[in-house]
């Protein structure tokens, strides 16, 4: 990708209203544009951040056995009564409309009814359990407050895996092993060692569930954590009785603030009693099937990844998200100088490498501000004093110095054999 060939432009200014760190360095950045209080649009750098992430996620939940799919926004009222979940005293979440004939919809912020209901088209015997799938999808929320940029909007990236088992125990199996998939996915996105497997309010899911809690001062919730045991519980549920059941004490918990990245459900068989989800057992006895759910937010994710490692300079990706690996920043316009920064641009290019061709006619000092607020987690310059003394100036991107470097020891450190 060329940085003349994008349409977005990084700025120094943020819509006024916008307080939150990460909406505001991704704005400036031109990885997204705000459309509204919770709503943005994402351009082309920050969907690169957004495939990146989802294909971490697409990994871990295709390694589970689950199968990707879409279901629809549109929602049907009926099928949420039935489960009492349609009226906003109980989801007071809901975005309504009505069709032209008058048929009232909801636009989805969840999905365990409709893919509940779609799945009694499938299951029927033992034979065809256990199975779970997964989508990404842009979900619907009407949140009272949405201040936190991308970290908690009205419109966002989700993804929701449902998975519908025999038993209980086949339930918790496929639960645990969940639980071990998104704590790779932290892992691999670089929040590992700050992400907490919450014990939480079920709200209007269920009595009780599981949360993925990134520590970070600017999220919304308060934990209390034990680090040694890697386990924390929300506030909304921290009492003696929680604290007793988990085995923790409560002298030994650390206090802090913390941003949701991840959920977990057991809905155990309530709704596939309540929409008529069975199967027959071997003996050719009718049961109900077992269900738990699985979100994790995608564009949330990202907002807790800018905010967490950004810098006063800018954005800082980790290699495993960023929407390009090298910076490639070109000072000067020698015909020399050009063949080489287009040389190096085409085989890294070839190799696989992402990079960022920043080819633009601008000062130096223009383009090495905008390296710093990309946040790319490698820049490389090639100017008309690095052709002459045959080196390349590399640095990485949280190096207080940048390094000359001959071309083998770039292309090594870059990964790529000479």
């Amino acid at each position: 990708m060329r940085v003349s060939q994008l349409f977005t432009k990084t700025s120094k200014t943020v819509p006024a209203d916008e307080t939150a760190r990460n909406a505001a360095l991704l704005i400036q950045a031109g990885y997204i544009y705000k459309e509204m209080a919770g709503v943005y649009a994402y351009l082309p750098l920050g969907l690169a951040v957004l495939e990146n992430i989802k294909n971490i996620v697409r990994e871990e939940m295709n390694g589970l056995g689950s199968l990707e799919l879409i279901m629809t926004s549109l929602q049907r009222k009926e099928l949420w009564e039935t489960t009492d979940r349609w009226d906003d005293k109980k989801v007071d979440v809901w975005f309504k409309s009505t069709l032209k004939n008058g048929t009232p919809v909801g636009m989805a912020w969840s999905h365990e009814e409709p893919v509940t209901n779609m799945m009694k088209n499938y299951i029927s015997s033992y034979r065809d359990l256990p199975t779970s799938l997964y989508q990404f999808q842009t979900k619907l929320r009407n949140e009272l407050r949405a201040k936190s940029g991308i970290m908690r909007g009205r419109e966002f990236v989700m993804k929701d895996l449902y998975a519908f088992s025999r038993s209980e125990e086949e339930l918790q199996e496929f639960y645990d092993r969940t639980i071990d998939a998104y704590l790779r996915v932290y892992e691999r996105v670089g929040l590992g060692d700050i992400t907490y497997l919450t014990y939480a309010s079920g709200g209007a899911f269920t009595q009780f569930s599981h949360e993925f809690q990134t520590l970070t001062d600017a999220g919304e919730d308060t934990i209390y954590v034990s680090r040694d045991k890697r386990l924390a519980v929300n506030k909304e549920v921290y009492t003696d009785e929680v604290l007793t059941q988990l085995g923790l004490e409560k002298s030994k918990l650390e206090e802090v603030k913390a941003a949701e990245v991840g959920n977990i459900f057991n809905f155990g068989s309530t709704k596939a009693q309540q929409l008529g989800l069975h199967f027959n057992d071997q003996s050719g006895n009718e049961q109900p099937v077992f269900l738990s759910s699985y979100g994790l937010g995608i564009t949330r994710l990202m907002g807790v990844i800018a905010e967490h490692f950004a810098d006063d300079k800018g954005l800082v990706w980790p290699e495993a998200v960023a929407p390009a690996k090298v910076y490639l920043a070109r000072l000067g316009t020698e015909p020399e100088t050009v063949k080489q920064a287009d040389e190096l641009y085409d085989r890294l290019t070839a190799a696989g490498i992402q990079v960022l061709y920043d080819d633009r006619d601008a000062r130096a000092g223009e383009k090495l501000a905008d390296a710093d607020l990309l946040g790319i987690p490698h820049r490389v310059v090639i100017s008309d004093k690095t052709v002459s003394s045959d080196t390349y100036e590399w640095k990485r991107r949280t190096a207080q110095a940048a390094e000359q470097v001959k071309l083998e020891q770039l292309l090594k450190t870059l990964g790529i054999d000479a």
